[in-house]
């Protein structure tokens, strides 16, 4: 069941449509191969079809959809290449993000990177993995936030968009994939204002969930194929 925001006084209906559903990928709510209808969301959503389609279109341009041959649009699958594209691609700027914004990180953001920890800690335990993917994404946005002005968040974001359908199931499989907790790796860095050891806890992080979660996918997959 899609999980709505509440919309803003100041915001239109297609901008509160593509904020609803742009969240909605981002924390893994739709699965890879899930077909996205326009008469379903706009009846979840409780609005007309049109704000909903030029939600989807402009969800197609992110690539965090695509659209089919016979206009149908769907959540897309991602192959083992464009897989292990995308992670590096997210390790490289998440690295320098961290990085550039680490001088600007005062006690009021520590203490706020600390609190989406617990989040995420405390979403584990319940086993809530939407909340958990949620806790995750603002812990890092939090973090890259901190330098003003920068301009990798939203490129960084784009790439959590194309991720993050297999979000939800890393966080099924993370106590067991997951043995070091690198979001505190992280923290400890920044308090100790050592850099190379905060790249080295985001890339890690990055690694051990999204990373495995990919790797156990793909050979999934490969069992799949030859069994059928």
């Amino acid at each position: 069941m899609l999980v709505a925001a509440g919309r803003e006084a100041s915001e239109s209906a297609k901008q509160w449509v593509y904020r609803v559903l742009r969240r909605a990928v981002m924390t893994g709510q739709f699965e890879p191969g899930d077909p996205v209808t326009i008469n379903g969301l706009a009846g979840s959503l409780g609005v007309s079809a049109m704000p909903v389609r030029e939600a989807l279109h402009r969800l197609v341009a992110d690539g965090a959809l695509e659209l089919l041959d016979n206009r149908r649009v769907r959540v897309p699958d991602i192959d083992p290449q464009r897989f292990e594209e995308v992670l590096e691609a997210r390790i490289a700027l998440e690295t320098r993000a961290a990085e550039r914004a680490m001088p600007f990180i005062d006690e009021a953001r520590l203490a706020r990177l600390r609190a989406f920890d617990q989040q995420a800690d405390e979403a584990l335990a319940r086993r809530d993995f939407g909340r958990l993917v949620e806790a995750n994404f603002d812990f890092h946005r939090c973090l890259y936030e901190a330098r003003p002005g920068t301009v990798m968040l939203p490129l960084i974001e784009s790439l959590w968009l194309r991720l993050a359908p297999f979000m939800r199931r890393a966080g099924e499989t993370l106590s067991a994939t997951y043995q070091i907790d690198r979001h505190a790796e992280a923290l400890a860095a920044i308090v100790a204002r050592n850099p190379d050891a905060l790249k080295a806890a985001i890339a890690a992080d990055i690694r051990d969930g999204t990373g495995h979660l990919g790797q156990m996918h793909f050979e999934q997959m490969g069992a799949a194929r030859k069994a059928s």
